[in-house]
């Protein structure tokens, strides 16, 4: 499953898997994280490198340029298909200024909110749709996107370009539900889907699994709380696979 959406709630621990999951399928291959999350500052601290120069989003020319595609497609009654790519890209061919490598792994951004009552960030959404679908990888490669919290990007058509959809559920009612319409919304699509149990202790888990099980939820791995993963996310630090590292190999295995 080479490109994957990972999603599930606020603050229930999309970036870290990512991170993690990147460097681990990194040691593997070529790994592409995806930045879809318009809001979210920190993913590339997570990996110990600077941002990108500029988001995909400035390289198209802005939310303005994008924008005014987007109501052209609007006006013809969505008939006009919304082209922002002049061809196919593949990992080695994205614009440079666009990019952050370290190592194996590759890191873009699609764009972020810069001003306060600057319109919604429907743009970056078809910026992102639009750049998976052009998007071809090879064998060894793989796309990890990190979205924002919810469920928008099912709505805004983001999953149309990826394999899978991963979802991250740590212990919360909420994040239960979540997945329930997660799955569902995926399986309306015919997108591979599971989840990643996230910040899990010997009382938590077993709930959670029982719950997940009685909506017929796939569990694709179990990440436990990691007081060491908590301190460098409050730091700004970047992530290591230390003692994960048999969990994010299980999760892999049920990826691939």
């Amino acid at each position: 499953m080479p490109k994957i959406v990972i999603s599930g709630r606020g603050g229930c621990g999309k970036s870290t898997l990512v991170t993690l999951l990147a460097q681990r399928l990194g040691e593997e291959g070529k790994v592409l994280v995806v930045d879809a999350d318009e809001s979210n500052l920190g993913l590339s601290a997570m990996f110990g490198v600077e941002p990108p120069e500029k988001t995909l989003m400035d390289y198209l020319g802005g939310k303005p340029v994008v924008g005014k595609k987007l109501r052209a497609m609007i006006k013809s009654d969505g008939n006009e298909k919304v082209e922002l790519f002049a061809e196919k890209m593949n990992l080695d061919s994205l614009p440079m200024e666009c990019v952050r490598r370290k190592g194996p792994i590759v890191l873009l951004r699609i764009g972020k909110i810069e001003h306060s009552m600057e319109g919604c960030a429907c743009p970056m959404g078809a910026v992102a749709r639009n750049f998976l679908n052009y998007l071809t990888i090879e064998e060894r490669q793989w796309v990890l996107v990190d979205t924002e919290a919810g469920i928008e990007h099912f709505g805004r058509g983001v999953i149309e370009g990826v394999d899978a959809i991963l979802m991250v559920v740590d212990p919360s009612y909420e994040a239960i539900l979540l997945a329930e319409k997660a799955a569902r919304l995926s399986q309306e699509v015919k997108k591979d889907f599971g989840v990643v149990l996230n910040k899990v202790d010997e009382k938590t888990e077993p709930i959670l699994k029982e719950k997940l099980a009685e909506k017929g939820v796939v569990i694709k791995g179990v990440l436990p709380y990691s007081a060491d993963i908590a301190q460098a996310n409050l730091l700004g630090g970047a992530l290591k696979l230390g003692t994960v590292r048999e969990e994010l190999d299980r999760i892999v295995s049920g990826i691939k």
